[in-house]
């Protein structure tokens, strides 16, 4: 059954409560935001609010905080600026969490007003209040509004007081603009993909992916696996992978999944390797010829042609992970192949998955030549194994007919 959106509910003169995730990237010595994407990529639903005559009521989590010191480096009101340069309109931060400063400042808002409060982590260090879902915080965040809209993808394969407590404790709640994009890409592409469906997993860790993989295999055509845990994999086919990466307690897994996803499973022929874990000029070997005493960095260009192969054809592409150590310049060949391969394929619904997997795309200025990059890389990872998000679950149902009016 659809969700409802913001589009669903009234908001004129309503105190629109907003779950954003501005968990943005701060530059250690200046405290400057290094990247606004996720302060740009909220910008429709809040917009969208204002336009409405919502009373808009912003807030996010920024970092960790797990002491007191913590608080002075994580707090929003950079981003409060930021956003008001973005809207080019007043935004009304209040430096707390809550207490009567903070309620006062929400009774005096008028209409399309904007208002952000204090990081939500905050919260954190009096017994983990927001990480762990206090009923009490979540009640009483509930109580500042009259709707609730979830637009942090980013937390939502977590249940904290910021999404699910307010839920909990509000009658409507509703998805933004992002949550409802990621719900409808990463979501309704798992259940219904085009054909044929290609997967392209990287990174370090067999462990990271397991629930992925085994998910991927029972819906996608073709599962691609390069990175470092590509050579879990080998190494459960009898390869020796000199010093490449290895999780040794995962070998009989990998087997498990080699023999599960039968001829689905590409792993490619070769690999670019070195003897150091550094930017040097790496050398090409086929898999049955990794030299003992060195490692792989990259996927080679044989598996770069058989990749490509998959993902030209494709319909639908979904990628998670680097090919390789792209952040040397030596080993990013593999990425970077397989990011412009899909970005040509227009035929194609492609899916960059967050994290790593997002900051190669833009790395490579690709983002707006895919269909969807993901906002969320705990999240989207936990999606696209199937699970049940708590920030998504948590968002109303549309009744039967679609008319969004009221609950079921």
């Amino acid at each position: 059954m659809a969700k409802k959106t913001i589009k669903d509910i009234d908001l004129k003169g309503k105190k629109v409560l907003i779950r954003v995730d501005f968990n943005v990237p701060l530059d250690k010595a200046t405290g400057a935001i290094t990247d606004d994407t996720r302060i740009v990529a909220a910008l429709p639903t809040i917009k969208y609010a204002i336009e409405q005559g919502g009373k808009v009521i912003l807030f996010s989590h920024l970092g960790r905080v797990k002491e007191e010191a913590d608080k002075a480096k994580n707090s929003l009101k950079l981003v409060a600026k930021r956003l008001e340069e973005l809207l080019n309109k007043p935004v009304v931060f209040i430096p707390e969490t809550r207490g009567k400063v903070l309620e006062d400042a929400i009774s005096n808002l008028k209409e399309s007003d904007v208002l952000m409060f204090e990081n939500t982590r905050f919260e954190d260090l009096d017994g983990k209040k927001e990480s762990k879902n206090d009923p009490e915080l979540g009640k009483y965040w509930a109580s500042l509004g009259d709707v609730f809209v979830n637009d942090a993808f980013g937390t939502a394969h977590r249940a904290h007081a910021s999404n699910a407590g307010i839920a909990a404790n509000i009658e409507d709640t509703v998805a933004g603009f992002l949550l409802e994009k990621e719900i409808n890409f990463i979501g309704g592409t798992l259940e219904n993909p085009n054909r044929p469906f290609v997967a392209i997993l990287g990174g370090a860790k067999v462990s990271d992916k397991i629930e992925v993989i085994k998910n991927l295999l029972n819906v996608a055509d073709k599962v691609l696996i390069g990175g470092g845990m590509a050579f879990t994999f080998l190494k459960a086919q009898g390869k020796e992978i000199g010093t490449s990466l290895l999780e040794s307690d995962k070998v009989d897994l990998a087997k498990e999944l080699l023999a599960l996803g039968k001829d689905k499973i590409v792993l490619g022929y070769d690999c670019l390797t070195a003897r150091e874990f550094a930017d040097v000029k790496g050398e090409v070997h086929d898999f049955d010829s990794i030299p003992e005493d060195e490692m792989g960095l990259d996927i080679g260009p044989k598996t770069i042609a058989e990749f490509l192969k998959y993902i030209s054809n494709a319909k639908t592409i979904v990628w998670n992970g680097p090919l390789g150590v792209s952040e040397f310049s030596n080993f990013e060949r593999g990425t970077k192949e397989i990011a412009l391969a899909i970005a040509k394929n227009k035929e194609a619904i492609s899916i960059i998955g967050g994290g790593d997997s997002a900051a190669a795309i833009a790395k490579f200025g690709l983002e707006n030549e895919v269909t969807h990059v993901s906002t969320g890389g705990g999240a989207s990872l936990e999606y696209l194994e199937g699970k049940v998000l708590p920030g998504v679950a948590i968002i109303d149902e549309k009744c039967c007919c679609g008319c969004g009016n009221h609950k079921h």
